[in-house]
């Protein structure tokens, strides 16, 4: 169940980068956010509370 959480974040973080041209003016606020929830995810999972 992780790992496809994993994955499915890791994925969303890509998705979210800034790279088309409708997205260019949003900054790296969505990649960030989405950094972070991976971030947190990654934690979790290394202290196996998930």
């Amino acid at each position: 169940m992780g790992t496809i959480l994993l994955i499915i974040l890791v994925l969303a973080v890509i998705g979210v980068l800034p790279t088309w041209p409708h997205s260019r003016s949003w900054g790296y606020g969505p990649s960030g956010v989405g950094g972070l929830i991976l971030l947190v995810l990654i934690i979790l999972l290394l202290t196996g509370r998930l």
